[in-house]
C-alpha cells in the first residue's frame, strides 16, 4: 500500500537483539528501512545481524552500551560517516531489577534510571543534529503501562518510564519547529525473554490476563507493529503522544 513502508529510511534502534527491540528491529528492515540497532552482548548483536542479513535485510549491528557517553560518540559518528542523515531513532534499550521499594541498593536504581532515562535523553540530544538533517524525522521512545499505573513491577522502572513519557512530551514541543516528531510506545505485559519468568508463575499470569480485557498478554510484533507505524511519513501529523499497547488493560476499572 502506497506510503505505508519505511523504505529509504535510515533508522538507529537501541536495544535491539531480543524481545521488543529485536521484533522492532526486524519489521522496520522488512518495511525496506535500513537499520542499525545496537545491543551490549557483542555475541548477540552478531547473532541477529547475520540471521537477518542472510534474509537480504539491510541492517548493521554494533555492539554499544547507551549509558556510556564514549558509545552514544560511536554512534553519532556512524551514523554521520554511513548515511550523513539520520530519518527515524526508537530508544527501545531499557532494564528493571524487580524488587519491593525498600531493598534496593542506590547502584541498582540508578542503573535502572541511567538506562531507561538518562541514556535516551543523551541519545536524543546527540542525533538532534542528524535528525535535523532528514526530511521529517521522528523519535519514538519505548516507555510501559508501569509509566502510567503501578504494574507492580518495582517502583524505580515505574518512576524512570514515566520520566520517558514525559520527554517524549517535551521533546515533541521542543523540536516541533525542526520537523522532528517525537512520540512513546507504552506496551503492557508482552511475551519477551524479560518477562519470562514472571509470565511463567501460573498465578502472576492468569492475575495479568484477568486484568486485561483481550485475556491475553502482547506478542513482540504487535508492539514493533505501532512503533512503525509511528516512524511512517503516514503519522505526520502524530507528535507527544503516548500510544498505550495494552489490550485494553488500563481502560478497564474491574
Amino acid at each position: 500500500m502506497k506510503n505505508w513502508n519505511l523504505e529509504g529510511k535510515k533508522v538507529v534502534i537501541t536495544g535491539g537483539s531480543k524481545g521488543i527491540g529485536k521484533a522492532i528491529v526486524t519489521e522496520f528492515a522488512e518495511l525496506g528501512a535500513e537499520v542499525l540497532f545496537t545491543a551490549r552482548d557483542n555475541e548477540e548483536v552478531i547473532k541477529v545481524e547475520s540471521a537477518l542479513r542472510e534474509r537480504g535485510l539491510n541492517v548493521y549491528g554494533m555492539s554499544a552500551d547507551v549509558t556510556s557517553t564514549d558509545h552514544r560518540l560511536r554512534i553519532k559518528m556512524w551514523v554521520d560517516k554511513k548515511w550523513g542523515k539520520l530519518d527515524v531513532l526508537v530508544n527501545n534499550a531499557g532494564i528493571n531489577i524487580r524488587k519491593p521499594s525498600n531493598e534496593y541498593e542506590e547502584r541498582e536504581y540508578r542503573s535502572v534510571f541511567e538506562v531507561n532515562v538518562l541514556a535516551p535523553f543523551e541519545l536524543s540530544r546527540i542525533l538532534y543534529s542528524s535528525l535535523l538533517d532528514g526530511a521529517g524525522s521522528a523519535v519514538v521512545n519505548i516507555a510501559s503501562v508501569a509509566g502510567i499505573l503501578d504494574a507492580r513491577t518495582g517502583a524505580p522502572y515505574g518512576m524512570s518510564k514515566a520520566g520517558l513519557i514525559q520527554l517524549g512530551r517535551n521533546l515533541a514541543n521542543e523540536w516541533a519547529e525542526d520537523k522532528i516528531r517525537v512520540n512513546t510506545v507504552s506496551p503492557w505485559f508482552t511475551e519477551t525473554p524479560a518477562t519470562k519468568n514472571v509470565l511463567a508463575d501460573e498465578q502472576k499470569l492468569s492475575a495479568i490476563t484477568n486484568r486485561t480485557p483481550l485475556r491475553r498478554v502482547a506478542q513482540d510484533v504487535e508492539i514493533a507493529a505501532v512503533v512503525a507505524f509511528l516512524a511512517m511519513d503516514k503519522a505526520s501529523y502524530v507528535s507527544g503522544q503516548n500510544i498505550v499497547v495494552d489490550g485494553g488493560a488500563t481502560a478497564a476499572i474491574l
